[in-house]
Order: structure tokens, then sequence, then C-alpha cells
């Protein structure tokens, strides 16, 4: 067994552990006897001299990773149960606090949401939207902490605790005690981030009108929280949502539409490597680097780097590497972080789903059809993996999706290019930036008929609750066929 196989297996067994973990609750006791067994298996390698050597070392370092993912979250959980704000919540009695902002303030229609670092825990709190607050402003709040609300449709404690946070506060009073920043290199850079791009988003506003400035900024920027009713449910009932959040499997799809697009052009696989990488940073940083927006251009900039090697296999192993190590560092994306799962599957459908749809198409010979065919097959291979996922946590399937993503992400690209040039340009001379909004205005007006066409409520399926095991089983199926497929092609994917 080569090295990269061997390393495969162990991050396979890793993330395995979290989800054992996640789903049985490990006892200490169990957890020593995995472990003693896999140092066991280890040194038994050592004085074994046949064909069992290897398997023996692989089967105990396999079992090793194991008990490390099993280990990694109940370190995490044990963070949660002991935050020191525990005590203090859901009591009825009022508390006065005094921190920091840590994050880039979530501005909406009517409400504002803070970040904040209280007793070096993080508590999210709710405030109307007038005053606003900045990044790294010092505040006095008085009010109720409180524990996420968790409803049969929405757990939103799990969602918060994938970022840390633990608490929250609705409302409180609250009091600008300093907004004279003292800086580390970080918050610098993040500080600096966040004033750019709040002065983008002015630029847009005085560009483009709504619903347009919001598609714009959606696009761009990322979020659809500004979005009214009518708008969300089109946006749901086409399936084109993912277009407005900085998420794993939107970023992966652009950064391989825009590697597809630089090869077209004429460049070398390593150049359009490095375009479509930085266009991903660049992507990640216009948008104020948020969490979810530097997972996602993690696991494309992975992503890209395993197409590079030019290897089926090799770019499979290396996206499971890249999670295991994200997961290291965070073990709640696993189970609690949409864009997370939905980056993943994205990625290996692109990996392994998109050839079978390239060998399909190998007939055609003329460069822009093999082009307009390329983006089908990447934006179909990633719909098919993340179909049941979307399914599960939105409880609804968009039956038009396909046609609408065809139609749509081909142009997504060049809106948000024309969007960011105009909205820049803007800042320094108004007429430059009017001229180049016009061909953004262009594509907007395309994209507000396809929401009109196909945003209506026959377009979208309900399905309610779906039972995990539904889940397990279009995976279990799907890997069977596409396993079946690659090796009925195997001749024809020979130096892929």
């Amino acid at each position: 067994m080569t090295p990269s196989k061997a390393l495969f297996f162990c991050c396979i067994s890793f993330v395995a552990g979290i989800a054992l973990e996640y789903v049985v609750k490990i006892p200490h006791i169990v957890l020593w006897g995995f472990l003693l067994v896999a140092l066991a298996g280890i040194s038994a390698s050592f004085f074994v001299k046949n064909e069992r050597r290897a398997f023996a070392a692989i089967a105990g370092f396999c079992l090793l990773f194991l008990v490390l993912g099993i280990s990694r979250l109940q370190m995490a959980e044990f963070a949660i149960v002991n935050d020191p704000l525990g005590t203090l919540r859901d009591n009825q009695e009022k508390i006065t606090f005094i921190g920091q902002i840590t994050g880039e303030p979530n501005i909406r229609e009517t409400t504002q949401k803070l970040t904040m670092n209280i007793n070096g825990s993080k508590v999210l709190i709710t405030l109307g939207r007038y005053p606003q607050y900045r990044y790294l402003d010092t505040l006095q709040v008085t009010g109720t902490l409180k524990t996420p609300t968790v409803t049969e449709d929405f757990d939103y404690q799990k969602y918060l605790q994938k970022d840390g946070i633990y608490s929250v506060m609705d409302f409180p009073r609250t009091e600008l005690l300093s907004n004279k920043h003292k800086h580390t290199p970080r918050t610098l850079v993040y500080e600096a981030l966040f004033a750019f791009k709040a002065k983008l988003e002015k630029s847009i506003n005085s560009l483009f009108t709504p619903p347009e400035g919001l598609i714009v900024k959606g696009i761009i920027l990322g979020g659809s929280t500004t979005f009214p009713a009518e708008l969300k449910q089109k946006f749901s009932s086409t399936g084109l949502t993912h277009i407005t959040a900085i998420s794993g499997s939107n970023v992966v799809t652009l950064s391989n539409i825009v590697m597809a697009f630089l090869l077209f052009l004429g460049f070398w696989r390593g150049q359009a490597f490095y375009g479509a990488a930085g266009f991903v940073w660049l992507y990640a940083i216009i948008a104020g680097m948020p969490a979810s927006g530097v997972r996602a251009a993690i696991m494309a900039t992975v992503f890209l780097l395993a197409q590079k090697m030019g290897r089926q296999n090799a770019s499979g192993r290396v996206m499971v590497l890249a999670a295991a190590v994200m997961l290291m560092q965070n073990p709640l994306l696993l189970m609690q972080d949409v864009g997370f799962q939905l980056s993943f599957l994205a990625s290996m459908g692109i990996i392994y789903i998109n050839p079978l749809f390239s060998r399909v198409f190998s007939f055609i010979e003329n460069e822009g059809a093999k082009f307009l065919l390329g983006i089908f097959s990447v934006t179909m291979a990633a719909q098919i993996c993340t179909l049941p996922v979307v399914a599960y946590y939105f409880k609804t399937i968009s039956l038009v999706a396909p046609i609408t993503n065809m139609l749509v992400i081909p142009t997504i690209e060049f809106l948000m290019v024309f969007g960011f040039l105009a909205a820049f340009a803007v800042m320094f001379t108004p007429s430059i930036g009017f001229i180049l909004s016009i061909p953004a205005w262009i594509v907007l007006v395309y994209f507000m008929k396809i929401l009109d066409w196909f945003g209506q409520p026959w377009a979208a399926m309900p399905i309610g609750n779906m039972p995990v095991f539904w889940l397990a089983l279009y995976y279990l199926v799907l890997a069977c066929l596409v396993r079946y497929a690659a090796r009925w092609l195997k001749p024809k994917f020979l130096g892929y």
C-alpha cells in the first residue's frame, strides 16, 4: 500500500471517529480499549515479517486515528459544557457585562447582530439597527443571557455552536464605552477589510436599485438576509439560493468554471490554477473573510490543487486530507455546518462524476459548445452530490434547479467581475462606475427574467422531514454507480 493511500485511510478513520462519537457517545473506558488495541497493532507490525506486517500497521494507525477523532469531538463538547457563562444562562435576572465586538456587525433590515467576547466567551447580541456599532468597539450590555432556541424546524443552538457561540442576548441595554481600537496585525487587517466592504456596499447601493442591488450584494458580498420574502421564495424555488451565500459548493463550482475558462483561453493548467486560486481568495477577501468564506476558499483551493495534480484518485485523497485538517481545528463542522458538508460533497461530485459527463460529451469538437457543456457537467455533478443534503436541511427540492443553474451559473462570474469593478470605480469616478455597471445591468435583466419565469410555487416540491437512512442509502447507491461507471470506462480515464 502506498503512503498516500495509507494517509487517506487514516484521514477517513479520523472523520469516522468524529461521526461515531457524534452518534453513539463512546465511554472513556471503551476509548482506552481502542487505544490499547491500536498501539498493540502498531507494535506487532515490527515483529511480523510476512505480508501481514503492512496490514497490522495500517489497521493500528487507522484505529489510532479513529480514537483521535472521537477524542477531538469530546474535547469540543467539553468546551461547550464548561463555557464560562454557562451557569448564568436562562436566569430571569438581568446581568451587566463589558465586552468587545469581535466580528463584523451583521446589519439587517431592522436589526443588527453583534458577536461579542464577554469573559472569554462569545455571545451573540441582537439589537435594533440604530445606533450602529463597529468591529472592536467596547460596549457595556445589560440584559438576560439565554441559550439559543431549538425548534422542530431549526436547531439554532447547534448552528451557533459551530462558530463557538453558546449564548445569546436579545435587545439588551447597551452603552458604548470606547471606540478607540488597540490593534494586533490580525485585527488591523480585518478592520480594513470590513471598512472596505462597507464602502463597497454603499457603492453598490448607489449603482443598483432593489431588487437588483440586493442580488449584486448577495453575489459579491454574500448573504440574503435583507432580501424581501418574495425574492427569497423565488431563489428557493429556482434552486439558486446558493449563489448568494459564500458556501463551499458555490465557491468550488465557481473556481472550477474560472479554471475551465482560463484553459479555454489557452492558459496552461499551472497558470489557470494560480488564476483560479487567486480569484477564490480575492472573493473571500472582498466578502470580508467570514469564517464560512475562509473555509470555502480553503476547500476550493485544495480542490484546484488536486485538479492541478491531474489524477482523479489523488484529487479525492487530497480533498479528504483537507477535510480532516479542517475538522481537527473544528470537529463540529462535520455534522453542524451545512456549508462544510456542501463544500466537500460538491468537490467530490466534480472530481468523480464530472469526468463521466465529460466522456459522454467527448464526441463534440466545437470549442464553444464544449465549454458550455463543461459548465453544465460541472453544475450537474455538484447538484447530484449536494441534492439530498439540501433536501434534508431545507425540506424542499427545486424541480427546475438543473435548468436554472445551467442558465445562470455561466453569468455569475461575469456579474461578479463587472459588479465589483463598477462599485470600486464609483468610489473614485462615478461616471466610469456607471459605464462599467451597464454590462452588469444587462446580466441582471436576464437574471430577473429567469427568476420570474421559473420562480413559481410549482417549481419547488416540499418533502417534509427526510430520515437520515435515505441520505445514507442515496450516497451508498451513488458511490456504487460511480465506481461501476469508472471501472467500465477505466481505459478511457488513463492519464486523467
